[in-house]
C-alpha cells in the first residue's frame, strides 16, 4: 500500500518526525537501546503541563503510580501506557495524562508495570490488577480504565478481572489496542507495512511480553480469548485507520454488543498507530484525542455518549 497517497500533510511530518527520532529498525535493538531511544522520544514529544495540574508519584501496592489531579474530580481514570510491554513508564505518557486529567476534570492515576522481557507475562497484569485494586480502595467515585495501545491489551483484562467484583467500573476507554486478534487476516495483513507499527513489530512485542510461548485460553493475556463477555463495562475503542492492530477493537466491539454490553468502535481515518504524540501537529490527532478526553469524562459521570 502505497502510504503517502492515503496520508495527509500533516501525519506524514509526524511519521518523519517520530522516524528522526526511533526509526523504524528499533525493535530489533537491545532491550536497553530501545528503551533508551523510546525515552528520547517522549522527551521529544513532551508538551508540559496544562496550568493548574499538579502531580505526585506513589505507590500502589507497591507498584510506581503517578497521580494527577486538578480541582475537585469526582472519577479516577486508572492509565496504562503503551510501549509494547517492553518500553515506557511514569514519564513516557507524562504529558498525555496530564492533558487528559485537565480536559476530563478527573483524577489520573498511571501506572508504572513491570516490562518485558525481564518480566513476562502475567507480571505486567499482576501489577495493573494491582494498582486498579489501590486506586478503588483510596479514591471515591468512579473509576475508568483506559490505556493506548498494550496499556489498552491491560485495560482491557483488568476490566474483565474486576467485573463481578465491584460495581465502580464506569467504563474503559482503549486505545489502538492489542486485544488477540491474530496476526494472519484482516488489518494485520492488509496494514502489515504500516508506518510505525508493522506486523512485524507485533509479533516480536509478542515473543518478548510471553517469553516466546504465546499463551492460549488466558484471557488476562488477551481478552479475545475470554469465552464470556457479558457484564462488561461501556467500552470505547478507538482505532488507527492505517495500524495492524486496528481490527482488534471492532471483533471485541461485536463480542460486547453480542453479549448485551454498550461499545463503541472508532476507526480513525488517515491515523497511524501512536497517534496521541501527533495530538499537536495534526488536526485530525487533535480532534481525535479531544474525543477521546470528553468520551472519558462521561464514562466516568455515568453518560453513555453514543446514543
Amino acid at each position: 500500500m502505497k502510504y503517502d497517497e492515503i496520508l495527509d500533510p500533516e501525519i506524514r511530518a509526524f511519521i518523519a518526525h517520530t522516524e528522526d527520532c526511533y526509526p523504524p529498525n528499533t525493535v530489533d535493538l537491545s532491550i536497553t537501546e530501545q528503551r533508551a531511544i523510546y525515552d528520547r522520544l517522549c522527551r521529544v514529544f513532551h508538551q508540559g503541563y496544562p496550568d493548574g495540574v499538579r502531580a505526585r508519584n506513589a505507590e500502589a501496592n507497591g507498584i510506581p503510580v503517578r497521580v494527577y489531579e486538578s480541582g475537585e474530580p469526582s472519577a479516577t481514570v486508572v492509565y496504562f501506557h503503551g510501549g509494547g510491554f517492553v518500553v515506557g513508564g511514569l514519564e513516557s505518557h507524562d504529558d498525555i495524562c496530564a492533558e487528559m486529567c485537565a480536559g476530563a476534570g478527573s483524577r489520573v492515576v498511571s501506572v508504572d508495570y513491570r516490562l518485558a522481557p525481564e518480566h513476562v507475562h502475567p507480571a505486567a497484569f499482576d501489577d495493573s490488577i494491582s494498582a486498579s485494586h489501590w486506586s478503588i480502595s483510596k479514591f471515591d467515585g468512579s473509576i475508568v480504565l483506559a490505556g493506548d495501545s498494550a496499556g489498552g491489551t491491560l485495560a482491557a483484562s483488568v476490566a474483565h478481572a474486576l467485573r463481578h467484583e465491584t460495581d465502580r467500573i464506569a467504563g474503559q476507554m482503549l486505545i489502538y489496542p492489542a486485544l488477540g486478534a491474530g496476526t494472519d487476516s484482516g488489518s494485520s495483513l492488509e496494514h502489515a507495512n504500516a508506518p510505525l507499527l508493522t506486523r512485524d513489530d507485533v509479533i516480536a512485542y509478542k515473543a518478548f511480553r510471553a517469553g516466546g510461548r504465546e499463551p492460549a485460553n488466558d484471557w488476562t493475556y488477551a481478552v479475545l480469548q475470554d469465552s464470556d463477555f457479558s457484564n462488561l463495562p461501556p467500552t470505547i475503542i478507538v482505532a488507527a485507520a492505517i495500524d495492524p492492530l486496528a481490527d482488534d477493537g471492532r471483533i471485541y466491539r461485536d463480542m460486547l454488543r453480542d453479549a448485551g454490553g454498550k461499545a463503541e468502535w472508532i476507526s480513525e481515518a488517515g491515523l497511524v498507530h501512536g497517534f496521541l504524540r501527533a495530538r499537536n501537529m495534526s488536526s485530525k490527532a487533535r480532534r481525535s484525542f479531544d474525543r477521546i478526553v470528553a468520551d472519558i469524562k462521561s464514562l466516568g459521570d455515568g453518560i453513555w455518549p453514543y446514543g
